[in-house]
């Protein structure tokens, strides 16, 4: 009876030494007032947890079903720190004024995430300095040097992309890896990005993230080189519909760009584009712009800075517009051509690829 006892106590303090739910502790110079907890969800941030500041100390306490990324901030302020939120107790500690370098234990996850994201920094920190010296050797005059350096600079850079992909090809069960995951997808054709989610555990396959990747990656199928192009109709700056077969079907070849007036690399590929239309458009090459944009006078202006004289659409809806979403756009610009039969001939063609790619077509 004794025997049997001591295991019944046994297994209830077991039972109550377990985490139920999540508690995190803030201790953060110079907060004031509240600190927030918050998820992204569909391109909203939502309130997880809010916890008053006393004597320096917030304590913010929950439940996850599964670990996850969340942000972490002062009322008020705009700084956000991302954590990897699990069922335990954790710590946050740092400055109210920094609070994307503040240190965070207790959580498993977020270790596994801090360890990458410290090797990531490592090399970032490193080809940033050889980048300020390629500046400083193009200020001199030193063309070779600058250019030596700068390839040595997109090389680290392309290196940080493929420590990712390893990190997720590497770690199918880890929490971290849909984020990683999130951070590398641009780019990146339907079948590769299928390739990876394939490769990923089950359970992480079910995270809300992979759900929306694996539909992000049905409309890539859909946008493919080869496929048909997906019709669409939106209004120019005048209010009028417009429909994009009807601008295809009358040229050889039709740039469909998505951009912003907002967007700095597109403003920056404008000139590119419009040399390339200015050069191909009586041989019967176009281009169809649909903007990203939410202001109807800053859209407009950017038209007429630009000399973009082509047809123009946009349903003012930002990241929302109709046509980005069927087209599965995430990043600005992006564009395909596509022949006078509505068929995708090319995909994100940029600076001389353009060029090349439009008189390729045309000299056929």
């Amino acid at each position: 009876m004794r025997k049997y006892f001591v295991l019944v106590l046994g297994i209830a303090l077991f039972a109550c030494s377990q985490q139920k739910g999540f508690k995190v502790e803030v201790k953060l110079d110079g907060a004031e007032g509240q600190v927030v907890l918050e998820e992204r969800k569909d391109g909203a941030w939502v309130g997880v947890d809010t916890a008053d500041v006393v004597d320096g100390v917030a304590v913010l306490e929950g439940e996850v079903e599964n670990p996850g990324a969340y942000y972490l901030s002062v009322m008020g302020q705009r700084a956000k720190s991302l954590i990897f939120v699990e069922n335990a107790k954790i710590s946050v500690t740092g400055k109210a004024d920094s609070i994307n370098f503040a240190t965070v234990k207790g959580s498993a996850t977020h270790d596994e995430y801090s360890a990458l994201s410290e090797q990531l920094k490592k090399i970032s920190d490193e080809y940033m300095a050889l980048y300020q010296e390629s500046r400083a050797a193009s200020a001199a005059g030193d063309t070779a040097k600058a250019s030596s350096l700068m390839e040595q600079v997109e090389e680290m850079y392309e290196s940080t992309n493929t420590i990712q992909e390893e990190f997720v090809k590497e770690h199918p069960a880890s929490y971290v890896t849909p984020i990683i995951l999130g951070n590398i997808q641009y780019g990146k054709e339907a079948t590769e990005l299928e390739e990876l989610v394939n490769n990923l555990d089950p359970k992480i396959q079910e995270l809300p993230m992979i759900v929306d990747m694996k539909e992000k990656i049905a409309r890539l199928k859909k946008v493919a080189v080869g496929q048909t192009a997906p019709d669409f109709t939106q209004n120019d700056p005048e209010g009028n519909p417009v429909k994009f077969s009807d601008v295809y079907s009358q040229h050889e070849l039709t740039l469909l760009d998505f951009w912003a007036s907002w967007c700095g690399p597109c403003r920056r590929e404008n000139p590119n584009v419009v040399a390339v239309f200015n050069d191909f458009k009586d041989d019967g090459f176009t281009v169809f712009g649909v903007s990203l944009d939410r202001d109807k006078d800053s859209w407009l202006k950017g038209i007429e800075d630009d000399g973009l004289t082509w047809t123009h659409v946009s349903d003012l809806e930002y990241w929302n517009n109709a046509v980005a979403k069927e087209y599965a756009v995430q990043s600005i610009p992006q564009s395909l051509l596509v022949d006078k039969n509505g068929i995708i001939v090319a995909k994100n063609k940029r600076e001389e690829e353009l060029r090349e790619a439009v008189e390729e077509f045309l000299a056929d």
